[in-house]
């Protein structure tokens, strides 16, 4: 049997054309790989410290469940003053860049 145009037996192409395929879902994968991306990036800077949750909740001066939720990929809770808190425990700052959202208009509400 022959396959139409453009059909695919690959089922990531398959999810990604059901799925994101649409520019508002296309955000949200994007939304969740910044957060996954941050929460990754502070579990690698406290393991290279050598410090357990514990360790760098105290000297953040929070709890380690807090920090147990910021290294969780699913938390989209990031507090810029808090990030800043564990740089500055790590001995490290934070840079915030802005970058242009795709898809979006840019015209003045």
């Amino acid at each position: 049997m022959k396959k139409p145009p453009g059909a695919t037996e690959n089922a990531v192409e398959i999810l990604r054309r059901r799925h994101y395929s649409r520019p508002e879902r296309r955000k949200e994968l994007e939304a969740e790989r910044r957060n996954a991306e941050i929460s990754r990036e502070l579990y690698t800077l406290r393991i290279q410290a050598g410090w357990t949750q514990r360790e760098l909740a105290r000297r953040v001066g929070t709890t380690p469940s807090v920090i147990s939720r910021l290294e969780d990929e699913g938390y989209e809770g990031h507090s810029l003053t808090l990030l800043r808190r564990v740089a500055h425990a790590l001995g490290m700052s934070i840079k915030v860049e802005f970058v242009p959202e795709e898809d979006r208009d840019l015209q003045p509400a």
